[in-house]
C-alpha cells in the first residue's frame, strides 16, 4: 500500500475532451446525461436484485471516450468505494459470497458528500460459500474473455476440399462413374462373360478423394486445438491485489469489479479502472486509444475535488484502460470494468487474430507452388501426347461410342492424377504440424512459444544477448556484504571475521535509522503472502535488501515503517540512471533527499560521507581522492567475487523545493531530479550475492558447441559482469568486455571490429541493447534476446527472436516477446534452440522425401503411359491417389516428430541465405531417384523376359508393389540429412513413426490382398512379394553409396550443369513466370514473400545458381 503518497498532479497529455467548451471559457462539467444508455446497450443498464449501486453500463461510462461527467455523476471515487461494496485500503473480503441487502445509487454518490464510513463492510449470507463472490460474478462477471471459437471439422474439411485440383478430379471421377455404370448397366453383354466393373474406378477414386480430404482436414483440427490451448497459456499471468488488508498475487482471470490493483512500470493493465493512489503514474495508452503520448495519472479523489471546486481542466486523468502499459511510477486502482466489460475485452471479442504463415510455410509455398507448375507441366504434356495419339487412332478404332468416351476419360483422369500427385501440398501440412509438435513439447521443456516463426528462426540462431540477473543466475538474492561510511564492514574484509550482527550492532541508533529509511522507504517492494508465506513481493534486489532490514536493522513491519514516514517525493527508478530516491520530511522539519543504485554511479555523485557511524549525532566529512579510492576498492572487491553492488546516499535540505532548484513543468511543488542529484552525502555499499543457476554453464558451453555466440548484456559494473561472465563460460581468453556508454558512441566501422570478440557489455542500458542487436542483424547474424523490463522491449522485437521471463518479466517484456522462458533459466534457450532445429530438420527431411517420390511418380507416370499402346499408365489413378497419401500425410506425420538428440548441437547453424535443399539433400533425391525409376522400368518393360510366367497384370501390381515399399524404405533414409549411416539412431523412441509406418505397411498389404479392381491389381504370390520387397529394400544400402559419394565431386557436376543448362532453365523460369502474372488469379502476399525469399537453385522461385558451400545448402 502507498496511502501516504497522493498525485496530485495534472497530465498535460490528455486530448481535450469533448466536455471542453470550443470557445475557451471556463471548463464545466454537464453530468444529466453522463450516464444515458448508448443505442444499444441498454440491457448494461439493468440488473436484477442487483446489490450494488451500479450496473456495468454505468460503469463503461468512464471510457469510450474518457468521461469526467460520468466519474462525477456517480460520486467519484468514494461514490464508488460506497457503491461497489469495497474498501480503498482493505480490498475485498476474501471471505464475501452472496452479499445482503442493497446500496442505492443516491446511497453510494451521497458518499462522496459525507464522507468514508462502512464502504468497506460487506455482509455476506450465512448460507453462501466464503470467497466465492457469487454475487459480484453474476452482476459484473469475472475477467475471462471467452476464446476464438476453432473452426469446426466441417469447415476444415470443407476448406481442404474446396481445392480447384480436388474438384476438376471429383468431377472426372463421377464421369467416370456414370460411364463405368452405362457401360455395366445400360449395355448388353454377351451370355457368360463376367460383369463389367468399369464403375469401381469411379467409386476408388472418390473414396481416396474422401479419405485425402479426411486426413488433411482432422490434422488441420486437432492442430487448432492445440493452439486454442497455447494461446490459452499465453494469456495466463498472476497480478497483484489487496485483500481482506493483505497484498497477495492472483491469477488474472480472477480479477473482480471491486478489485484493489498495484501497478508499477512494465505491467499491463488488466481491467478498467480509477487511479485511488499512488506517485508520478505514466501510462502508454497507444495500444488501447491510439494515444501515442505518455498519459499522466492524476489520483480519483483529487480529481473528484477538483470537479466539485470548479478548478477542474479536461486533462485531469484518473482513468485506467485496460491494455494499456505502465512506463512510469506506482500505485493502486480500483476495478470497474472486467472481462468482457472491459475496454480491452471488447476489443478483443471484435477483433480475433488470425495465426499467419511462418517464413518457412510461405517459402515452403513457392517451392510447393513451382513444383506443382512443373508437375502441371509434365500433366499437360502427357495430356497432349495421348490425346493425339487417341485421335490418331479413332478412324481405325472398333470399340464402341461408350467404350472410347472411357478411354478418353482415362487419360484424363491418368492427367489430373499427376497433378494431384505433383502438388506437393503436404509440404506446408509438415511445418504446421512440426510446430504443432515442437511448441506442444517446448511447453512442457519450459518454453511458451507466443509467436510461432520463432520457433523455426531459432534453430539457425547464431547469436543470443543473455541478462545476467535470473536468467544465468538464480535471482535468490542476498546481503553477503556492506561497507558503512568507509570502517564499518561485514564480510567485505580479507579476513571476514567481522559479521553482520557485530556489525551493525556497533552503529548508532541515528546511523541504522537512517540506513533502515534508505532501504525501507526508498522501495517499492511490499509485504505479501507466496504460497501461504509471509514474504516480500517485488524487485530480488529491493527484497533481498528488505530481508537485511527485518533480520539485522530491526524492522518489524514494513507497513509500519512507511506509514511513520511523510513522503514529500518519489523519484522512480530509471534505467538511464540505474537510480532511485525518495524525499522525506523528518520530524524536526529537514528534508531528507535518499538515493539507492549502482554503487559506482553513486559515489561519482558523492562529495561527503557520514563522519563517525558511531555517534549519535549524524555528521559527515568530505570525502577525500583516498576515501574515493578505498570505496572504489570495495566495489571491485565485491564485484570479483560476482556480488552486485548496490550504493546509497543520501542529502538534507531546510525547505522542499530547495532555493533554486529547477522544479516539474507540470508541479511547481516537486523538483527535477537530476538538477539536485549532486554533493550528495555517502552512506553505504552492499554486496548482493545472486549465485549462478545449476546447469548455466554447461548450457553455455552447448550453445558455443553448435555455433552459437553467447553474450551477457547487463546493467552491473565491468568486474562484476567479468566475473560472473568468466563464472559461467561466456567470457574467454581473447574476449572484450566493453561498458554500454563506451559502446554506444563507436562508429559503424569501430562497432563492427569490435563485435566479433565482444563477449560482455556492462553498465549498458536498454538503448545498449537495442543498438548490439541491430547491428548484429545488420551484419546478417540471426540474433536471440533475452529481457525482462518495460524498456527492453525494443530490443525483444527488433531481435530475430525474443525470449522473455515468464517468472520475473514485466508485462510489456512478456507482450513484446515471442518465446516466455517459463522458468526463467538460460538453460531453457538450449531446449528452444534444439527443438527450432528440429522443426527445419523435419521439413528437410519431408522435403528430401516429397521430391524423390515427385520425381519417380512424374517420370514413371509419363513414360509408361507414353511407351503403353493402350496409352495407360503403369500406375493407375487410384493406385497414384494412394501414393499420394503416404508422401503428402503419412509421412509428413511420420518425419515430423523426430525429436532433437544431443547430436544436433554439434553442428553449425545455417544462415539466413541458406536454400532449403542442401548438397546432401540433392545427392540423395537424384540418387534415390535413379535407383527407383531404373528398378521400375526393368520391371515395366523386361519383366515378361525376366518373369514369362507371370501375367500383364501381375506384373503391373508388383510395379506397384515394389513402388510402394521403395517409398516405405526411403523414408528411414529421409531420418538423416547428413552423411552417417545409422539412419534408426533414435527410430524407438518415436511412437509416431513407428505407428505411422504401421499403418503404411498395413495398408498396403491390405491393397494388394483386397484392392483387386478398385486398384486394378491381383493377389500376389510368395514369390512375387519376396521380388518386390527385397529389390525394395535395397533402397537402404543404395543410400549408403550415395552417402559416401563425395560432397566436393557433387559439387563439381554441379557446377558444370549449371553452366551447360543454366541459361536454359531461367529462361524457362522467366517465361513461366511472365505468362503467371499475365494470367488474372487471387494475390497471395505468402506466395509473393516466397517468390522473394526463395533462393538460387533448381527451384523455379529463383535462378539456377551454383550451390554455397557452407555446410549443406544447396537452392
Amino acid at each position: 500500500m502507498l496511502s501516504d503518497i497522493t498525485a496530485n498532479t495534472v497530465s498535460p497529455y490528455e486530448e481535450p475532451s469533448h466536455e471542453q467548451k470550443k470557445d475557451g471559457t471556463e471548463f464545466t462539467i454537464e453530468d444529466e446525461d453522463a450516464l444515458r444508455p448508448d443505442p444499444g446497450t441498454e440491457a448494461d443498464f439493468d440488473a436484477a436484485n442487483n446489490p450494488f449501486a451500479f450496473t456495468t453500463g454505468q460503469l463503461n461510462k468512464f471510457l469510450n471516450p474518457k468521461s469526467l461527467a460520468a466519474f462525477k455523476a456517480v460520486g467519484g471515487i468514494l461514490g464508488l468505494e460506497k457503491g461497489l461494496r469495497t474498501d480503498l485500503t482493505a480490498g475485498l473480503s476474501v471471505d464475501e459470497g452472496t452479499i445482503l441487502g442493497n446500496i442505492s445509487f443516491q446511497e453510494a454518490t451521497a458518499a462522496a458528500r459525507t464522507g468514508k464510513d462502512d464502504a468497506g463492510i460487506v455482509q455476506s449470507s450465512a448460507e453462501s460459500n466464503p470467497g466465492t463472490f457469487l454475487d459480484r460474478k453474476r452482476i459484473f462477471k469475472d475477467n475471462n474473455i471467452p476464446l476464438k471459437k476453432a473452426k469446426s471439422i466441417w469447415r476444415l474439411m470443407w476448406e481442404q476440399y474446396y481445392d480447384k485440383i480436388l474438384i476438376l478430379l471429383t468431377v472426372a471421377a463421377v464421369v467416370s462413374l456414370a460411364l463405368g455404370l452405362y457401360e455395366s448397366l445400360g449395355v448388353d453383354h454377351p451370355a457368360g462373360s463376367p460383369p463389367s466393373v468399369d464403375w469401381i474406378e469411379g467409386v476408388a477414386i472418390c473414396v481416396a478423394i474422401i479419405i485425402v480430404v479426411l486426413v488433411g482436414s482432422l490434422n488441420d483440427w486437432q492442430k487448432e486445438r492445440q493452439f486454442v490451448k497455447l494461446n490459452a497459456k499465453k494469456e495466463d499471468r498472476e497480478v497483484k491485489v489487496i485483500r481482506s488488508g493483505k497484498s497477495i498475487q492472483i491469477n488474472v482471470h480472477d480479477i473482480l469489479v471491486g478489485d484493489i490493483l498495484h501497478v508499477e512500470p512494465g505491467d499491463l493493465i488488466p481491467a478498467d479502472g480509477i487511479f485511488i493512489e499512488g506517485h508520478d503514474l505514466k501510462c502508454d495508452e497507444s495500444s488501447a486509444t491510439g494515444e501515442s503520448d505518455q498519459m499522466k495519472k492524476t489520483s480519483g479523489g483529487e480529481v473528484y475535488r477538483r470537479l466539485q471546486n470548479g478548478t477542474a481542466n479536461p486533462k485531469l486523468d484518473p482513468f485506467m484502460i485496460s491494455g494499456a502499459k505502465v512506463l512510469e511510477g506506482v500505485g493502486t486502482y480500483l476495478v470497474t470494468s472486467t472481462g468482457v466489460n472491459s475496454s480491452f475485452g471488447k476489443l478483443m471479442m471484435s477483433l480475433h487474430q488470425e495465426v499467419e504463415p511462418t517464413p518457412l510455410q510461405v517459402k515452403l509455398s513457392g517451392i510447393a507452388d513451382a513444383i506443382a507448375y512443373l508437375g502441371g507441366g509434365a500433366a499437360l504434356l502427357l495430356f497432349a501426347v495421348l490425346f493425339f495419339r487417341f485421335c490418331a487412332y479413332l478412324p481405325i478404332d472398333s470399340r464402341t461410342s461408350a467404350e472410347q468416351g472411357s478411354a478418353f476419360l482415362d487419360i484424363l483422369i491418368v492427367a489430373i492424377t499427376l497433378i494431384v500427385v505433383a502438388i506437393p501440398e503436404g509440404l506446408p501440412l509438415a511445418v504446421t504440424l512440426a510446430l504443432a509438435f515442437a511448441t506442444t513439447r517446448m511447453l512442457k521443456e519450459n518454453n511458451l512459444v507466443r509467436v510461432l516463426r520463432a520457433c523455426e528462426t531459432m534453430g539457425n540462431a547464431t547469436t543470443v544477448c543473455s541478462d545476467k540477473t535470473g536468467t544465468l543466475t538464480q535471482n535468490k538474492m542476498t546481503v553477503v556484504a556492506g561497507t558503512i561510511s568507509k570502517d564499518a564492514k561485514f564480510f567485505g574484509s580479507p579476513d571476514q571475521s567481522e559479521t553482520p550482527v557485530k556489525v551493525v550492532t556497533s552503529l548508532s541508533s541515528s546511523v541504522k535509522d537512517l540506513l533502515l529509511k534508505s532501504i525501507t522507504i526508498n522501495s517499492t517492494a511490499f509485504e505479501g503472502h507466496e504460497n501461504g508465506q509471509a514474504t516480500f513481493i517485488g524487485s530480488k534486489t529491493e527484497t533481498a535488501m528488505l530481508t537485511f532490514a527485518r533480520d539485522f536493522l530491526g524492522m518489524s513491519s514494513l507497513q509500519a515503517e512507511r506509514s511513520s514516514a511523510t513522503v514529500i517525493q518519489m523519484i522512480p527508478f530509471d534505467s538511464g540512471r540505474k537510480c532511485m530516491g525518495v524525499v522525506v520530511k523528518m520530524p524536526n522539519g529537514v528534508y531528507r533527499l535518499l538515493v539507492k543504485g549502482a554503487s559506482e554511479i553513486l559515489l561519482s555523485k558523492a562529495t561527503r560521507m557520514v563522519a563517525d557511524v558511531t555517534s549519535e549525532e549524524l555528521t559527515d566529512v568530505e570525502l577525500s581522492l583516498g576515501d574515493i579510492k578505498e570505496l572504489e576498492g570495495t566495489i571491485n572487491f565485491y564485484a570479483e567475487r560476482s556480488l552486485r553492488t548496490i550504493g546509497m546516499l543520501y542529502k538534507d535540505y531546510s525547505q522542499w523545493p530547495p532555493v533554486g532548484a529547477r522544479t516539474l513543468e507540470d508541479n511547481p511543488n516537486q523538483v527535477n531530479f537530476d538538477a539536485i542529484f549532486n554533493e550528495m552525502v555517502f552512506l553505504s555499499i552492499v554486496g548482493i550475492q545472486d549465485p549462478l543457476r545449476p546447469g548455466v554453464t554447461e548450457a553455455v558451453r552447448q550453445c558455443q558447441n553448435a555455433g552459437v555466440t553467447v553474450r551477457m548484456v547487463t546493467g552491473d559494473n565491468v568486474v562484476t559482469a567479468q566475473a560472473i561472465a568468466s563464472e559461467c563460460g561466456i567470457f574467454t581468453e581473447g574476449g572484450v568486455v566493453m561498458e554500454g556508454p563506451k559502446f554506444r558512441l563507436l562508429s559503424e566501422k569501430d562497432m563492427d571490429r569490435v563485435l566479433p570478440k565482444l563477449q560482455v557489455l556492462a553498465r549498458s542500458s536498454p538503448e545498449d541493447k537495442r543498438i548490439l542487436v541491430r547491428r548484429l542483424k545488420e551484419l546478417g547474424e540471426t540474433v536471440a534476446v533475452t529481457g525482462d523490463g518495460t524498456n527492453d522491449g525494443p530490443a525483444l522485437k527488433m531481435a530475430d527472436v525474443g525470449f522473455s521471463m515468464g517468472i520475473s518479466g514485466t508485462e510489456v517484456a512478456k507482450e513484446a516477446s515471442s518465446i516466455i522462458l517459463m522458468d526463467d533459466n538460460f538453460a531453457s534457450i538450449i531446449k528452444a534452440l534444439m527443438w527450432g532445429r528440429a522443426v527445419n530438420d523435419a521439413v528437410q527431411k519431408f522435403l528430401q522425401f516429397q521430391l524423390t517420390v515427385n520425381i519417380t511418380a512424374v517420370i514413371l507416370t509419363f513414360v509408361s503411359a507414353v511407351a503403353s499402346a493402350k496409352m495407360e499408365s503403369v500406375l493407375t489413378a487410384v493406385q497414384l491417389l494412394w501414393v499420394n497419401l503416404i508422401m503428402d500425410t503419412f509421412a509428413a506425420l511420420a518425419l515430423a516428430t523426430d525429436a532433437p538428440t544431443p547430436e544436433i548441437l554439434k553442428r553449425k547453424p545455417s544462415p539466413k541465405s541458406a536454400p532449403l535443399v542442401s548438397l546432401n539433400m540433392w545427392k540423395m533425391i537424384i540418387g534415390q531417384a535413379i535407383f527407383q525409376l531404373v528398378v521400375t522400368f526393368i520391371l515395366h518393360f523386361a519383366g515378361p523376359e525376366i518373369f514369362p510366367s507371370w501375367t500383364p497384370k501381375q506384373l503391373n501390381t508388383v510395379v506397384f508393389n515394389t513402388f510402394v515399399w521403395m517409398q516405405i524404405f526411403n523414408e528411414f533414409n529421409n531420418r538423416r540429412l547428413d552423411n552417417k549411416f545409422n539412419i534408426f539412431e533414435g527410430v524407438t523412441k518415436n511412437y509416431f513413426f513407428i505407428g505411422i509406418n504401421c499403418i503404411m505397411v498395413g495398408g498396403q498389404i491390405m491393397i494388394v490382398f483386397v484392392g483387386k479392381a478398385a486398384f486394378s491389381i491381383t493377389p500376389l504370390n510368395g514369390i512375387q512379394w519376396a521380388v518386390c520387397v527385397i529389390l525394395a529394400a535395397f533402397c537402404l544400402p543404395w543410400a549408403v553409396l550415395i552417402r559416401l559419394v563425395p560432397d566436393a565431386s557433387v559439387e563439381r557436376f554441379w557446377l558444370g550443369c549449371v553452366k551447360i543448362f543454366g541459361p536454359s532453365v531461367n529462361a524457362v523460369v522467366k517465361g513461366a513466370r511472365s505468362v503467371r502474372r499475365a494470367i488474372p488469379r487471387r494475390k497471395k502476399a505468402a506466395k509473393k514473400a516466397a517468390d522473394e525469399e526463395t533462393s538460387a537453385g533448381t527451384s523455379p522461385t529463383g535462378t539456377w545458381s551454383a550451390p554455397e558451400r557452407n555446410g549443406n545448402t544447396v537452392g
